[in-house]
């Protein structure tokens, strides 16, 4: 008796949990009313059989429980025809009810209608990046073995589609509300799966081919991008947003994009030009960017162009040194809002790309051993050797001073830098560097990465050693 109360218990539970729980659908925003639906109906049908089976199996425990010497003994019947016809056609109309509004939808899914616009997403690890048609409505070709930090989504060139297609490189992409979309999914290396949940639609990436689905926006807001295939190790940090604009929105952020054949004609720095206005750098970092441990001031020479540059847009936009713990970045922002657009950035960088490079100084003492195997996280983004790695957008930790890579960490952690909304990867580092729960844990790291060295190329020794042997 006390069995069939607990299942009867169970049953009620179970029902009041799914018609009271605060965990539900997030509300829609797109056309796929008809997914929810789907999805409605496999309860019902599922939650029709889950509360007969367990209320069957609690009348059967009270109806056939052991009376003592006057139960009756169980009755073998090993075929009933009846019976069995009446499980099978009830089990099949429960088949075809889960399986049938399911096949509806995915015909309309796999069909696009055929006024849809179409852009690309493009994901890698651990971000997601956006392409869409220039004036002439079509996309050009594109190819992974054209991916290089110059065309970082591997635009065709000679592909004439292509040189007015819109390149966003950022994790925030907008639609016009109430248009239908097409988007065109694509991997730059593993298996990834773009997600929105609000739209109620995802989709595989698939190194090598071009997924899709298809939504038409209904509803205003900002919503976030989810991959939902585990993708590496940062997979949980690669998020992203899509806005949903009014069309005059949508068209005014659309116009503030660069296109293909724009981003491919930025001229490279002038070293000169930056080498004229360094000087106010020189301050603070030194003149050969060696850096400048009393200023607290890191060094900049042997750190990539890329990476300088983005940084230097973050302090110039804000991104970067507006928290109010961050001491030493509100130093820096209002002299990286000195240099007054782009091509400034582009020309310092160059110039500081010039200097020799200077090893940092060793000011901290750790475990080395144990921070080596703490670093192996570290090192599916930061490279081996600490080489940075402009794929998965980390900088060279190698060379760099390990008093400025412990103060970092410890901003990352405390939340004084990588919070910003803007910050694209900062989000990534942060949830990464949490794994150091210690300063113990931050001085062993930065210990062992004090010990790098850069890898030793093969083919250099091996030319070397053929040319000792000519000589």
């Amino acid at each position: 008796m006390i069995i069939a109360v607990v299942v009867m218990l169970l049953v009620v539970g179970s029902i009041a949990f799914h018609f009271l729980s605060p965990w539900w659908f997030t509300p829609i925003a797109s056309n796929w009313q008809a997914i929810d639906d789907t999805i409605n109906i496999t309860f019902w049908v599922t939650g029709a059989v889950f509360i007969a089976v367990n209320l069957f199996m609690a009348y059967a425990v009270v109806r056939y429980r052991n009376r003592g010497p006057d139960s009756e003994r169980a009755h073998y019947e090993p075929e009933n025809t009846k019976l069995e016809i009446w499980l099978t056609g009830l089990t099949a109309i429960g088949v075809a009810a889960l399986l049938a509004p399911g096949l509806y939808v995915w015909n309309d899914f796999v069909n696009v209608p055929e006024d849809a616009w179409e852009f690309e997403v493009v994901g890698e690890q651990w971000r997601w990046t956006f392409r869409l048609p220039g004036d002439d409505g079509q996309l050009g070709t594109s190819s992974a073995l054209l991916v290089n930090i110059d065309n970082p989504l591997g635009v065709d060139p000679a592909d004439a589609n292509g040189q007015d297609d819109l390149i966003v490189m950022s994790n925030v992409m907008h639609l016009p509300i109430d248009k239908p979309v097409k988007m065109l999914l694509r991997s730059k290396d593993v298996l990834h799966d773009f997600a929105v949940a609000e739209f109620r639609v995802k989709m595989d990436l698939v190194p090598g081919l071009v997924s899709y689905l298809w939504l038409t926006p209904t509803r205003t807001g900002t919503y976030d991008i989810l991959c939902e295939e585990l993708c590496g190790l940062g997979h949980f940090t690669m998020g992203g947003r899509v806005v949903v604009d009014t069309q005059e929105d949508y068209d005014a952020w659309r116009d503030s994009l660069m296109t293909f054949k724009e981003m491919s004609a930025v001229e490279s720095g002038d070293p000169l030009i930056g080498q004229a206005t360094y000087p106010v750098c020189a301050t603070c970092h030194g003149s050969q960017g060696e850096g400048i441990v009393a200023l607290n001031s890191p060094k900049l020479s042997g750190q990539e162009g890329w990476y300088l540059e983005t940084q230097l847009r973050n302090f110039k936009n804000g991104v970067r040194g507006a928290h109010e713990d961050d001491e030493f970045g509100r130093q820096m922002a209002p002299m990286a809002a000195l240099l007054a657009d782009e091509a400034a950035i582009r020309n310092m960088v160059a110039y500081i790309s010039t200097l020799p490079e200077h090893t940092g100084d060793t000011s901290l003492s750790g475990d080395a051993v144990r921070g080596q195997h703490l670093y192996r996280t570290c090192g599916t983004c930061h490279g081996v050797n600490g080489e940075g790695n402009y794929a998965t957008n980390s900088p060279r930790l190698r060379g760099q001073e390990d008093w400025y890579l412990k103060r970092q960490l410890q901003n990352f952690i405390s939340g004084v830098r990588g919070v910003h909304r803007e910050d694209l990867f900062g989000p990534q580092m942060r949830s990464m560097s949490r794994m150091l729960r210690t300063e113990k844990d931050i001085n062993d790291v930065v210990a062992y990465i004090n010990t790098l060295e850069p890898a030793v190329d093969q083919n250099q020794i091996a030319d070397a050693s053929m040319q000792g042997g000519e000589d």
